[in-house]
Parts: structure tokens; sequence; C-alpha cells
């Protein structure tokens, strides 16, 4: 493979280059062939040379974000950070930059010529070239935002160009195909007042000195699962900052960064790497993913197998009435399990069967609200299969979706209810006690649907007979006038209440998803209530769920009287999980992010399944 030099005598190559030469992080032993082409003509020569004799290539511009490999690399490390990759120029407001040249010199080359926009990126090590490649961001801001366009190689040598709107952008990430060499790019930026725009820099790289280590790194070494959940908060949370593996030591400062302090060898990079995903996976049942690049492919997967994420069925849709609520929570809890690093199928189910995909996933995760998602019927079939999912059991999810049976649990456990009977096409008296204002409800369905409040004597016949048309059995409750809230139960733990005001002081349909009569508010905390009457709802809340035998989720909903006395209105064995919806609200304010909390009930349900197992 030297020999590869013979070829092309136009082009410098180098031999037994150290990595502690080519990258930041300076890990591994020595590249034996590193070539340096001048510009797009010679690197695209080199492209195809290579390919023509079936020669792997490693790119390297800038050297951050990069881990050097310990054996020997079987192919050609290409190096672009000189010549023609190191040139900068603008026309208006657009800066064309090649990919050796590095981010800081593209922001402070603005400034010069009264352009910004940047401040906020100024901080992120290496070369445009990596930078557009993984979609380079920092404080909400991503390269994505100021390309116009994109220039590059193919490996076969080709040209390859794309305009921004050609390219999916998403967090460290983009479509760029993976056998394109990125040579350089073009930014728009906007005019700023160069004063200004240094000031501001300036800031940012001071705040970078203050926060990140000094001493040999490759960066941020694992992307961040979200916002909420950021990579090195995880790791320092698992208690790893410091941790040492030969010359390399997980920083005190910052935790998402691995230090080179003594010759660190690509072995003691893994083994910290593999130590921190392993670890934070077993507390907080998330994967972290690496967010730097590997000269040995066969690095990546040894992190990524180390543990091995788990597979994941979402069962999301059905055929009830709550399809539609149903396919925004499945897609959402879906893609909470993706951005947690799970392996994800989703399942746009219509009948009640288990299919091939169910029985292949290791645990599978209903989202399926109303009919045979919530009643236990999906979860039944499974149960025979012995799949293992997400949520409670068949039996309990049967008494939780029926408001009859929950109500009768409720006073048997004397939990305040409303006053309720039952009516049926055969029996439309109602009590004469009863007084109006009441709430009908269809004992089986949810997201108030089937749900009325009939506030005069006059509309009651009416009213009834709209019911009837969703079941032959009718709950009939006298309303309370008071405040709502909801308290929601994950992994065996109340969560923090929350305080529903809806526009119109009853919490249908419409406040919940169209809002066509203004806004529900959510409180959370609470702010209408004591302490101490929240405690009780939460510890009625809690009684129900152990004594119907719930497990992992629950949503339990309370009307609070003008005597701060809570009567329980249902429970929701499988509450919605869209943006709006109420448990990942709660889960928030109590800490627990929507990645953390459905990781954890699909280890649950994987717990379970592993138990059995060993019975």
């Amino acid at each position: 493979m030297k020999k590869i030099h013979e070829l092309l005598p136009d082009i410098k190559f180098r031999f037994d280059v150290p990595y502690n030469e080519l990258t930041t992080l300076g890990c591994g032993s020595k590249a034996p062939v590193v070539a340096y082409p001048e510009n797009d003509v010679e690197l695209s020569r080199l492209l195809k040379t290579l390919y023509q004799n079936q020669i792997p290539c490693f790119v390297i511009s800038g050297g951050s974000n990069i881990v050097g490999c310990d054996a020997e690399y079987n192919g050609v490390i290409i190096v672009l950070k000189q010549g023609k990759f190191k040139e900068i120029s603008h026309l208006g407001d657009v800066i064309s930059a090649g990919c050796g040249v590095k981010l800081i010199e593209v922001i402070q080359y603005g400034i010069v010529q009264g352009l910004g926009g940047m401040a906020s990126l100024a901080g992120i090590p290496g070369g445009i070239g990596g930078a557009v490649r993984m979609n380079a961001g920092a404080r909400e801001d991503d390269i994505a935002n100021h390309i116009v366009e994109i220039f590059g190689c193919y490996h076969d040598g080709s040209v390859y160009h794309a305009g921004k709107d050609e390219i999916v952008w998403s967090y460290r990430h983009s479509n760029i195909p993976s056998d394109v060499i990125i040579t350089g790019a073009s930014l728009r930026l906007v005019p700023a007042v160069s004063e200004v725009e240094k000031k501001a820099v300036q800031q940012e790289l001071e705040l970078r000195r203050q926060r990140e280590p000094k001493g040999r790194t490759a960066g941020c070494m694992f992307k961040n699962i979200s916002s909420e959940d950021p990579a090195g908060r995880l790791i320092d949370m698992v208690n790893l900052k410091g941790e040492i593996c030969g010359g390399a030591k997980i920083s005190d400062e910052h935790a998402n960064f691995i230090v080179n302090f003594n010759n660190a060898s690509e072995k003691d990079i893994l083994e910290l790497m593999k130590k921190a995903r392993q670890t934070v996976a077993e507390l907080f049942n998330v994967y972290l993913v690496p967010e730097v690049n590997f000269i040995n492919p066969e690095s990546l997967n040894e992190i990524l197998n180390s543990p091995c994420p788990p597979s994941i069925a979402v069962l999301k849709g059905g055929c009830s009435s709550e399809r539609e609520v149903s396919l925004r929570s499945g897609a959402a809890v879906a893609q909470a399990l993706r951005n947690a690093n799970y392996n994800v199928t989703e399942i746009d189910i219509r009948e009640c069967a288990v299919n091939d995909e169910m029985r292949k996933a290791d645990a599978v995760y209903v989202v399926l609200h109303g009919g045979f998602g919530e009643d236990g019927g999906i979860q039944s079939e499974m149960e025979k299969e012995n799949i293992h999912f997400v949520g409670s059991s068949s039996a309990a999810c049967k008494l939780v979706m029926d408001k009859i049976e929950s109500k009768k649990l409720a006073d048997k456990l004397s939990i305040p209810t409303a006053k309720w009977c039952i009516l049926t096409p055969d029996q439309k008296e109602l009590p004469s006690d009863f007084t109006f204002p009441l709430v009908l409800k269809a004992p089986n369905e949810g997201s108030t649907i089937g749900i009325e409040l009939v506030k005069k004597a006059e509309d009651f016949a009416a009213a009834l007979d709209r019911e009837f048309k969703f079941a032959n059995e009718i709950l009939a409750e006298e309303f309370v006038k008071g405040v709502e809230i909801t308290v929601p139960i994950v992994n065996d733990t109340v969560l923090p209440a929350i305080e529903i005001a809806s526009p119109s002081q009853f919490y249908d349909y419409d406040a919940k998803y169209l809002y066509k009569n203004g806004r529900t508010q959510y409180f959370c905390p609470v702010k209408s209530l004591d302490e101490k009457t929240i405690g009780i709802a939460s510890e009625y809340a809690m009684n129900f769920y152990r004594e119907a035998g719930c497990r992992d989720i629950l949503r339990v909903d309370f009307i609070i009287d003008e005597n701060n006395v809570p009567y329980f209105l249902e429970g929701n064995g499988i509450p919605g999980c869209t943006a709006t919806s109420l448990v990942p609200k709660a889960a928030k304010v109590a800490g627990i992010s929507f990645e953390q909390m459905t990781g954890t009930l699909a280890a649950n349900a994987i717990a379970r399944s592993k138990k059995d197992e060993n019975e």
C-alpha cells in the first residue's frame, strides 16, 4: 500500500505519521500512509486511484473529533488542511471556505468584513469539513442554519455538490452521503457591528475555556440524548468524573470530555467510553452514542454493542374513536425512544392480534388509546404468547378502562367520588336525589370522547340518547365544581400533580386537543391548592393504582371541591404522550426527561421478561 505514492508522484505523502500529529486527541499509534493533496484536482485523482485499487481512506481536516487507532490502519489517511483547502473568500454576505479552514477563522474573517451571526459557534474546534458533516452546533444554533451550499468529492473521485435545502439536517447529523468527502462550503452571515460581534465571540470563547478541560481532547465524546439530558450531565451523575484508564481520563471539569494526559492508547479511550455508556444505560435507561469519529471502523461497533440497545415495538393507531390521538402519542413515544437510541419499530395496528414484529421485539410499548388497546384486549393476546409489554396487565387495564368498575373500586377504597348511578335504555330515570348539572360518561371511551356535561333537566333526555350511541350502559354522576388536577404515577412513584384550567371549566376534547374555545392552562406544581390536599389526592391515586393491580404507568384524575375534598373522576392506564400530554409534563417537573421516562418503562418490561426466563 505504501507504493501508492508511486502512482501519484505529484501528491505529497508521508509515512508512519504519529496520530498525535494528526489529531487533537493524539491517541493511537501511527498512520502508515498519509496523503496531502493541495486542491480538488489532486484529491479527485487520489480518490480515483484509491477506489480503483480498493484501498480505504479516512479524511482529516482540523483533526478534532477523531480517535486514532492502535492497530495499523489498512488504508490511506488524507489530510485536507493545506493549499486550496485552507482558502477563504467572500462575495457580499456569503463566505466560502475550504474544509481545512477552522470555524473560528470563518467567524473572525466575517467580523473583518462586517458580518456576523455565528458567535455562538466560535468555540467549536476543528475545520469546516467536519463541522458540516456532523452539523456542529452550540447554544441552539447549528452550522446548518448558515449553509448555502456544500462542495465535495465521492470516494470514486467524482464531484459532489448540494444546496442547503437538498440536505436533511438534524441534531449532530445530516444525510450527506457517507461516501462524500466535503472539500468546502459557502455560508451566509448577516451584517453586524464588528466590535459587538468581537465581544460576543470573546464571551463565547471565555465560556468555553471555563467549562472545557485543558489538555488533549477530541471535544465532546458523546451526543446529547436531549436538551434535558446532556451527555456530560448523565456521565457526571453516574460518578465517572476523574475515571482513569491507562493514559486517558474522564475530565474532572466536563464529563463528556476524555483527556489524553499520558500517551493514551485507543484502547484506553474505548474502555472509558464503554464504561460511560454502560453505566449511564444501567441507571437512566438511555444509550449514549459517540459524537467522535473512529479511524478504526470496528471501534464504533465495539462501543455501540456495549451494551446493545433493546428493540422496542411501539403499538399505535388502533381503530377506536381515539385513533388520531394514539397515532400522535405513539409517534412521540417512538421518537423519544429513538432519541434514547433504542431500536424502534412503529406498528399501526388495526386488529387485536399479535404479529411477528411484536414477537421479535425485546418488549412492546403499547400506546393504543381506547378500544382493544386500553381495555386489555391486546395485552391479553400478548400474555397468551408470553410477550412482555409496557403497562398494566390485561385485567388491570380492563378495570381501569371501565369507568363504572373504577367507581366501584373507589367506593371500596373509601376514595370520595361524586354521587353516581348507571343508566340503560331500559332504565333512563335518574334517582330522585340527583341534581343538575351532571355528567354522562360512556364507560369505555377515553380522551373525553363520549362525555357530556348536562346543565339543565330539559337537556337530559337528548344528551342521554346521544350517549347510548357509544354504549348501552352509561355512567351518570353529579357535577362537582372545583379545581381539576391529575396525579401521574410512573414506575411506582407519584409524580407532581398538574392543575388543569380549561377555558370552559370543563376539560373536554376541545380543551385537550383543538382549542377552539381557547387554550387550556396547565400548572405544575399546582398553584390553587395546598400541599396537604395534593398529598391526600396523591395517596388516593396510589391506593387505586395498587388495588387495581396496575404497574408502570397510570394517571388518576380528581376534582377538588371548595372544601378541599379530592373527588375521584377516573384512571387512565395508557395516558396520552403527545407534546401537550400530562404525564410527560409532570415527569419533566420531577427532573425526568421524556427519553428517560419511556426508556425506563421499556426497561421494566424487559426486566419482567428476564425474570420470567430465570424462574
